[in-house]
């Protein structure tokens, strides 16, 4: 069985880390430098940085703050936000990136995939999906889960992995910063559904939801980001527990 990946994400705005419950409410967490830098020495296995409001507001993701990141780190980071052409993902890989994740663009295009797939490979576009239940379906979100469309997570997760993409980053936006643990039956069916490496995101609060994520959701990788940044859950320890129940993870 392939090592479990543990995953700190840093959502950006305005240059600082926050995190909210179910995509609103705000709080500061932190610079995203320093804490970029501590979850490399605790060992988390990978970083995803994804800056928020940068499709809303229309501006590009912050280059200069994806280089002083990645001067800090040495474990793979994945940048996010506002990224809609080749000349975006190039800019972000040659300050220090190692993957890109792309959401509302791939939605609108779904013809940019394919392109930087082409460009850059399979190995460096993630894609990211957000989305609720909408009685009863699974329905995808745009622009930071602000914009609802009709199209449907799974139909949509197909597609994005026969354009190429290298990994999906699902984040159930009905189960995002409540620590009721993660969307495992959204999961489990995306995972059986496609051969590619599914993220999950959303509702970590205690280290029994990650064993539960990998057992029962078939997630090859798990993010959270509240629970590192108020030291809720220690990377280390985290990793410890997951290694007593069998779950194979990198100490």
């Amino acid at each position: 069985m392939l090592t479990k990946r543990i995953i700190p994400c840093l959502d950006i705005k305005n240059g600082r880390t926050v995190k909210g419950i179910n995509f609103v409410d705000l709080r500061d967490a932190g610079d995203p430098v320093e804490l970029a830098e501590i979850y490399a020495q605790e060992g988390a296995d990978e970083l995803v940085f994804l800056d928020i409001s940068a499709t809303e507001e229309r501006r590009k993701t912050l280059a200069d703050l994806v280089y002083h990141v990645a001067e800090k780190v040495n474990i793979p980071f994945t940048v996010g936000g506002g990224i809609s052409s080749v000349e975006d993902v190039d800019v972000l890989l040659q300050n220090g990136a190692d993957k890109v994740s792309i959401n509302s663009s791939a939605v609108k295009r779904p013809e940019l995939i394919d392109e930087l797939v082409a460009k850059f490979g399979s190995q460096c576009i993630v894609v990211a999906i957000d989305a609720k239940q909408i009685d009863g379906n699974w329905k995808v979100h745009l622009v930071g889960g602000k914009v609802p469309t009709e199209i449907d997570l799974f139909e949509w997760a197909k597609e994005v992995e026969e354009r190429g993409a290298g990994e999906i980053l699902f984040t159930s936006m009905d189960h995002d910063g409540t620590k009721n643990g993660f969307a495992n039956k959204a999961l489990a069916k995306l995972s059986t559904l496609v051969n590619i490496p599914v993220i999950a995101s959303g509702g970590a609060g205690a280290v029994s939801h990650f064993t539960d994520t990998f057992i029962d959701g078939k997630a090859d990788a798990a993010l959270a980001a509240s629970i590192f940044h108020f030291k809720e859950i220690e990377i280390k320890d985290l990793k410890k527990e997951l290694k007593k129940e069998g779950i194979p993870v990198r100490l």
